[in-house]
């Protein structure tokens, strides 16, 4: 368990969040049976790709598993550099997660040292990355928060060189000179009779109280119950990345690739009680300031566990083992 997630271990004592099942219309969506995943992923390999948010749904889904072998010889888990692996290995099956939070080359990739402020990507470079995937039987991307927020800027060229020319096309643009490379290298390097592909749409965000007629200048802090609005849109979820993400996803179909758009940003954004708000570790040093306002520094970003997440695997679940 990731300590930004173990929202129980620093804290929280209201459990309510754990409770709520989402109901799709006209169907019911299967709880995962641990055993029958682990059949459906014998021998194969599962990489998550992306950010936090990917690792915040990927850790969920080891959750899930893992307690399902209880010989603790039969299970592990290896981590180098941007690569962490579970390994199930009476099953020979691999579920990773791989480090690329805004896909392509990126000032960002470090997974320990990335918090930059001047944000710089190669949209033409992905192998970098793209090689630690080559063989994934199930690929699950996402990339969304960090475009949000930062100017982007587009290097063409090396990070190594000294003649590097800096673009600023503006964030759209840039997503979308990303998704145009991404989807590339997966028309290229995909086995479309080995390969299913997943991208996750927006996670929401709920750092603004007042969308949801909550006090002004307040956030997800202290919040215990879901938003009951159905219609509710939370200004953060931006419905034009949306757009482009779903022209590359039909514009891959089209090529003949299995791949679906894994969508979960209206089921996530009626929940603003399930974040992990102050109840998680905080890698820097919280000040006297922030202390004395908890909503100061309320992650209203990442996801308790067990949580929202794991609706997001049943989701994938439901692929996998029926679709």
């Amino acid at each position: 368990m990731d300590d930004g997630m173990a929202c129980g271990k620093y804290g929280r004592k209201n459990v309510d969040f754990m409770l709520w099942k989402w109901q799709p219309h006209d169907c019911d969506l299967p709880r995962i049976n641990a055993v029958s995943l682990l059949e459906k992923l014998r021998n194969k390999r599962v990489v998550f790709v992306g950010d936090s948010l990917n690792r915040n749904q990927w850790v969920s889904m080891v959750c899930l598993i893992e307690s399902s072998i209880p010989n603790a010889t039969l299970k592990h888990v290896n981590s180098n550099d941007s690569l962490v692996t579970f390994e199930a290995i009476e099953y020979n099956a691999k579920i990773e997660f791989y480090w690329a939070p805004l896909l392509v080359e990126s000032n960002c990739d470090n997974p320990s040292y990335h918090r930059v402020e001047d944000r710089i990507v190669r949209v033409e470079s992905i192998e970098k990355h793209g090689r630690h995937w080559k063989d994934a039987d199930v690929l699950v991307f996402n990339s969304y928060i960090w475009w949000r927020f930062m100017k982007m800027k587009v290097l063409r060229g090396t990070f190594e060189s000294a003649e590097a020319n800096y673009e600023e096309p503006g964030m759209l643009r840039a997503f979308e000179m990303t998704l145009k490379t991404w989807s590339d290298w997966l028309d290229i390097h995909v086995n479309r009779t080995k390969t299913r592909v997943f991208f996750v749409s927006m996670s929401p965000t709920h750092s603004r109280a007042e969308e949801w007629g909550g006090q002004k200048g307040q956030n997800c802090y202290n919040e215990t119950e879901p938003i009951k609005n159905p219609e509710y849109w939370g200004v953060d979820s931006d419905v034009n990345m949306m757009k482009l993400v779903d022209a590359a996803v039909y514009d891959l179909r089209s090529k003949g690739l299995s791949i679906e758009l894994l969508n979960i940003t209206q089921l996530s954004e009626y929940r603003k009680d399930a974040h992990s708000s102050i109840y998680r570790k905080f890698w820097d040093a919280l000040k006297d300031e922030q202390l004395s306002s908890p909503s100061s520094y309320a992650d209203c970003l990442h996801w308790c566990l067990p949580g929202v997440p794991d609706v997001w695997n049943q989701l994938l679940y439901m692929h996998l083992l029926y679709l």
